[in-house]
């Protein structure tokens, strides 16, 4: 059974069919029929210069010949740098088709001319590339295109490029030949991968195939090459430019052809030829011959805008990755649509014979090629993961960018959300610029997929996180539990205490074992006070705390701090018909009767005592079972002279009915105190 098996990098390099493309589309976009040019013979293919005539395009041969208005397309060969230099000067309409890889030699050599170094160009000297390449290094550079002439090399501190269509093998002798000259000398190998590849595929094709059939122009350089490698391995090697040089009557004899086609060489003649083949050599070729046509009219199909593709990177640059897709455009991947961290370059992610994976964003960007995006596909599954927070409600990392209307964009990974002003923060945000930069915790509260829309909110993390601290405090604090707290803010019933994420009441009346009339008598913001948990109420959350409690009420220990007979002091609280009350401590007065004021008969108590005074008395009596301290003045000091006091006789019922009455009255407030405190309503701090 005969079998026909074409190369499987056969037809236009991609630098081929960039300058094509640019060409057609400078056609299609000629709506003022202005004329088109290209300098020299766009590509060398007789049929593809012969269409293009058709279409309107002429070839260029001196640049004195064109006119402001024309259109001049450089083709992929490039030109010197001259060349530029008059069409910038002549104010000329030029589209530059050069082959990318070519354009990295011109900088090469400009370069290397630049620093002193004698630039050597491998090639054929009568090639337009090497014409090019040889104008920037201003015209002085060694052409050679053998061993023989690099070893007749005079120069040293050589800087050598390749043609991108030359032989490796003739590189290889060459910088063996100069090695062994003893020349110092820097090479680069600046033959097109693409080439390589041609070449290689071509030899191993040839080694197990009866016949070659070679497509291309005569007068392409890289297509004589290959014709050249075939009929070195396969006797049988045929170079075929159109239909009517194949040799069928040959062929019909071979039962494997192998075909490989020039880079300049169009798909169609490509197809056409092993159509042509399929038709006379054999019949029993006909499903092997379907499955070919099918591949051939694979190749000719273009991926759609959204579509994802898989190819095989075919050069990487500074600037872009190329991406052989299969089809007849190839794929360029700017240096903008790849996610790159830090310092990282594309030589870092990307080499040549990789398989990757890319989304197509255009499928003509003006140069004639497809525009693919690493970014776009990242992003298609980046927008998942977003879904999948937000269905199982997982928090994501993003970064704010940016402020807009109502929020702030922030973007995670490479797709980007919104989040509204009110959830930035579990507090009032007025301007959203403090957090333009930052990095938060976000949750998803909103998606669309359809329309790759998310609603980001940071505010709810931070109350989850605080309900987590909240719930992590009440489970270790209980009822009797003496805490240390921070003094925050006053009310007129209380002070409000931090313990720590949580606040508690410290209710005016649980301050002090005596009276108060504002917390601020005794405690200060910002103080640090140790308090005892009275109780808890986790649903409400409220938790009411006392600050006397951390200290002995002051009749338990009466006995242990006072003695009758002794000496002590304290300040006038209270002043009263029948006497003054003293405050020795709080929460523990005793009673100086109006006799025992002075050494004098005292009327008006308010003439000898103030309120807030400080006086030294003696205790005269305690009474445990009555919580009753009896006090005096007189026999401490002598506050005025000593006169007859006609009314001593009652003294002792008029002091015990009086002060009963009072003890009963302050007992009544601090029972009404506790009764406001339970009715209070709920405080929270706002």
């Amino acid at each position: 059974m005969r079998e026909i098996i074409l190369a499987e990098n056969s037809g236009f390099c991609f630098g081929v069919r960039q300058a094509l493309e640019k060409t057609e589309k400078q056609i299609e976009l000629n709506s003022k029929r202005k004329k088109i040019y290209t300098f020299g013979p766009l590509i060398h293919n007789k049929l593809v210069i012969d269409d293009l005539e058709r279409k309107g395009v002429s070839i260029l041969e001196n640049i004195d010949d064109a006119c402001a208005e024309d259109i001049i397309i450089v083709r992929s060969h490039g030109e010197s740098r001259a060349f530029w230099e008059e069409t910038k000067k002549k104010n000329l309409n030029v589209v530059d088709a050069t082959c990318p890889f070519v354009s990295k030699i011109h900088g090469l050599v400009s370069k290397a001319s630049e620093e002193g170094y004698n630039v050597v160009i491998i090639g054929d000297e009568n090639h337009p590339e090497v014409k090019g390449i040889n104008g920037w290094c201003r015209g002085s550079a060694i052409i050679i295109d053998s061993w023989e002439k690099a070893d007749k090399i005079e120069k040293d501190n050589l800087f050598i490029v390749c043609q991108t269509t030359i032989k490796k093998e003739l590189l290889d002798s060459i910088i063996s030949t100069l090695n062994n000259g003893g020349k110092r000398f820097i090479v680069k190998n600046t033959i097109c991968s693409a080439t390589e590849k041609r070449q290689q595929d071509c030899m191993t094709l040839a080694k197990q195939c009866d016949a070659m059939v070679i497509i291309g122009g005569k007068n392409s350089s890289n297509t004589h090459k290959l014709f050249e490698i075939a009929k070195k391995t396969c006797q049988n090697s045929f170079f075929v430019e159109k239909i009517e040089d194949l040799p069928l009557h040959q062929l019909s004899k071979c039962n494997k052809i192998g075909v490989a086609a020039g880079a300049s060489t169009p798909e169609c003649v490509i197809k056409e030829v092993i159509a042509k083949m399929s038709e006379n050599i054999t019949e029993k070729k006909e499903m092997n011959m379907m499955d070919l046509m099918d591949d051939i009219e694979k190749s000719l199909r273009l991926p759609r805008v959204g579509e994802i593709v898989s190819g095989k990177v075919h050069q990487v640059t500074d600037k872009e990755v190329i991406v052989n897709m299969g089809c007849k455009k190839d794929g360029v991947v700017p240096k903008e649509e790849v996610t790159l961290e830090g310092d990282q370059k594309l030589t870092d992610l990307f080499k040549e014979g990789d398989e990757i994976q890319a989304k197509v964003i255009k499928t003509d960007d003006g140069d004639g090629v497809i525009l693919l995006s690493k970014k776009k596909l990242e992003a298609g599954e980046h927008w998942n993961e977003i879904n999948d927070a937000y269905e199982n409600g997982t928090i994501l990392n993003v970064k704010v960018v940016r402020q807009v209307n109502g929020g702030v964009i922030a973007a995670y990974k490479e797709v980007t959300g919104f989040i509204p002003m009110s959830q930035l923060s579990d507090k009032f945000v007025e301007n959203a610029e403090e957090f333009i930069g930052q990095e938060m915790d976000v949750k998803v509260t909103r998606v669309d997929l359809k329309r790759n829309r998310a609603v980001f909110s940071h505010k709810v993390v931070l109350n989850e996180e605080k309900q987590r601290k909240l719930a992590e405090i009440w489970s270790g604090l209980h009822v009797d539990d003496v805490v240390e707290g921070t003094v925050m803010r006053f009310t007129d019933y209380g002070a409000f205490v931090d313990l720590g994420g949580i606040d508690g009441l410290l209710h005016i009346s649980e301050i002090s074992w005596g009276k108060l009339k504002h917390p601020k008598e005794v405690l200060q913001i910002g103080d640090r006070v140790k308090v005892k948990i009275l109780s808890m109420n986790e649903e409400k959350g409220k938790i009411s705390l006392g600050l006397k409690q951390t200290t002995p009420e002051p009749w338990s220990v009466i006995n242990e701090n006072y003695q009758v007979g002794q000496v002590v002091g304290g300040k006038v609280v209270q002043i009263k018909e029948y006497g003054a009350f003293i405050e020795l401590e709080p929460g523990l007065d005793g009673l100086v009767h109006i006799s025992e004021v002075a050494n004098k008969r005292v009327s008006d108590i308010a003439e000898e005592l103030q309120i807030g005074q400080a006086v030294e008395a003696k205790i005269l009596d305690i009474d445990t079972e009555r919580k009753r301290i009896s006090l005096s003045l007189k026999q401490v000091s002598e506050i005025g002279t000593e006169e007859d006091f006609d009314d001593e006789a009652d003294v002792d019922d008029e002091y015990d009915e009086s002060y009963d009455t009072d003890v009963e009255e302050t007992e009544t407030q601090e029972e009404a105190a506790v009764e406001s405190v339970e009715d209070m309503p709920e405080v929270t701090e706002e």
